[in-house]
């Protein structure tokens, strides 16, 4: 992983002091609330219903065992003993106090983590795939590109102050893990008839309430013209994005009002201009940042271990949480293995002190001292020995960390909804535990095969419900808590939004409503058909019958 520099940790530290010096002068009243508000969101820090929240970044994903035992330290010390992983793969804290947030910030610069860029009209967090340099079936290792895209996006003086925030994901697989079509930029490692590898480009994907699936701008890309380009792309859109409407400012808006043609022609144009600058990525600056992303000493003996095979035999429970809970390595004996932060009746995506530092310890003994944080709230050990696998699960199972459902319906996003967060019309964590409490025979769930569930708690679709096979949308109803399923959603490389089932149901009809959609998908399936495959093949006709005709 990138190991900052001497110029890097001054930085970080710098903006530290700054804050605190900003935070000491707004509880003196020196500065007013909308004085603070700028300086406080380009620090992570949001006021949410009950408390402030601090986001803190965790670039594409991946995080060490010692900021791992940070940040459990953190939520001890400052919190109320937890975290939450989000979508953007970074952790929000719910409850520090407003006057020890430059203590937080100061803490996490020891183990260089910072808060910037996690808030505001800026170019968030990049993302990528969670099996990143270690799936068989990636192109290429794309987290070397992330980190060239977050060295030259951080604290970007020209994109300080877009007309709305700004996503990019990259994969380097035909298997799409990281919602890269509903970015407002998507870049795919592909190869062209040269046999070079580039990028295929995607701008002006999006989700909330214009959701909007990416459209390609490039077909191929040259390696050493990835920021020249990013950067005609921002400047477009820096130029022409509409500052008048919050609603309507993200790039997706203005690439839908112009069209992808002309906004290719203007993107074309800036990027003829700025092609040969300093922009151009050289062999040697690759090179260097591959460098950081080197593989691991892996085991040449790995690949001889009999005694996974063996417990697998032995242990059904184990057996169970292999087939489930894992994916396979690129190299012979290794496994990457899912830690699932979706126990039966917590929330989608906490975390305490005890299990990050849990984490950072099976990281530290079993994956070269990573983890990897999912946008699906989920956490990886990406680089376990199969030999180890059976100590990792036991230590997981200890600590709740090992449940079995990763990939079926359980395994579900969902945002903090109204019980946290300020924006939120309905709540979400309740909802959920009624959706877990009704389907807890997991032999049933695995009956039924992949399926996404996502949950947002209002449209800002935080919990990317537009592309789940099952997307649920809290909504207010003169006080009443309601919700909108639509179903049909992809995330993936077949990336589709889904469509309304039909009205809103009534908050403790959600988890019936679902046992009707899977009874309808149960009858009209074929065999191995996902739940997103059947509503395509079918409509949502018989699923919008089924449901509503039980209501009347």
């Amino acid at each position: 992983m990138y190991i900052y520099n001497e110029v890097d940790q001054k930085i970080v530290d710098e903006r530290v002091e700054q804050f605190r010096d900003q935070t000491r002068r707004f509880l003196a009243g020196e500065l007013s609330d909308d004085e603070f508000l700028a300086v406080r969101l380009m620090n992570g820090l949001y006021i949410q219903r009950h408390a402030p929240m601090l986001r803190v970044a965790i670039p594409y994903g991946l995080i060490s065992s010692p900021q791992l035992r940070k940040l459990g330290h953190i939520a001890r010390k400052y919190d109320k003993g937890y975290g939450h992983f989000t979508t953007r793969t970074n952790i929000q804290y719910n409850w520090p106090k407003l006057e020890e947030v430059p203590d937080i910030l100061a803490e996490l610069a020891e183990v260089q983590m910072h808060a910037i860029q996690t808030s505001g009209n800026c170019i968030r967090n990049t993302t990528t795939d969670q099996f990143a340099g270690v799936t068989p079936d990636e192109l290429e290792d794309p987290r070397p590109w992330c980190e060239i895209i977050r060295q030259w996006s951080t604290l970007h003086p020209e994109f300080a102050y877009l007309p709305r925030k700004f996503k990019i994901a990259v994969t380097g697989s035909p298997r799409d893990r990281a919602a890269s079509q509903v970015h407002d930029i998507g870049l795919h490692l592909v190869q062209n008839d040269a046999g070079e590898v580039g990028f295929e480009v995607l701008v002006g994907g999006g989700l909330g309430r214009t959701p909007v699936i990416g459209k390609q701008i490039r077909p191929f890309l040259a390696k050493k013209d990835l920021l020249s380009y990013l950067e005609a792309i921002l400047r477009v859109y820096n130029l022409k994005g509409r500052r008048d409407n919050k609603y309507k400012a993200r790039i997706k808006i203005l690439v839908e009002a112009m069209g992808i043609d002309a906004f290719r022609e203007e993107v074309e144009a800036e990027w003829a201009n700025i092609r040969d600058s300093e922009l151009g990525l050289t062999d040697a600056e690759i090179d260097r940042i591959k460098g950081f992303f080197q593989p691991f000493a892996y085991d040449a003996d790995a690949a001889n271990d009999t005694s996974l095979q063996q417990k697998l035999e032995s242990d059904e429970a184990f057996r169970v949480w292999y087939e489930h809970n894992t994916h396979n390595h690129k190299v012979p004996g290794y496994t990457a293995v899912v830690v699932s932060l979706k126990p039966q009746l917590q929330p989608a995506g906490d975390i305490t002190d005890l299990q990050l530092e849990v984490v950072a310890d099976l990281a530290e003994q079993y994956s070269f001292g990573q983890a990897r944080s999912t946008h699906e709230q989920n956490l990886v050990l990406a680089d376990v020995k199969n030999a180890d696998l059976y100590a990792v699960w036991q230590k997981l199972a200890e600590h709740n960390m090992a449940r079995a459902n990763i990939g079926t319906l359980t395994d579900m996003i969902v945002c903090p909804g109204f019980d946290f967060c300020g924006l939120a019309n309905a709540k979400t964590l309740n909802i959920a535990e009624q959706i877990n409490t009704a389907f807890d025979d997991l032999d049933y769930l695995y009956d039924l095969g992949e399926i996404r569930l996502n949950m947002s708690g209002c449209i800002n679709a935080c919990g990317h419900h537009h592309v789940g096979a099952i997307g649920i949308l809290g909504v207010d109803k003169k006080g009443e808590d309601w919700y909108q399923i639509t179903i049909g959603g992809s995330d993936r490389e077949d990336a589709s939004l889904g469509k309304v089932l039909g009205k809103a149901v009534a908050a403790d009809d959600v988890a019936e409503t679902l046992k009707k959609l899977l009874e309808t998908y149960v009858e009209q399936r074929t065999e191995e058909e996902r739940f997103v495959d059947t509503v395509r093949r079918v409509g949502v006709a018989p699923f919008k019958e089924k449901v509503y005709a039980a209501a009347h």
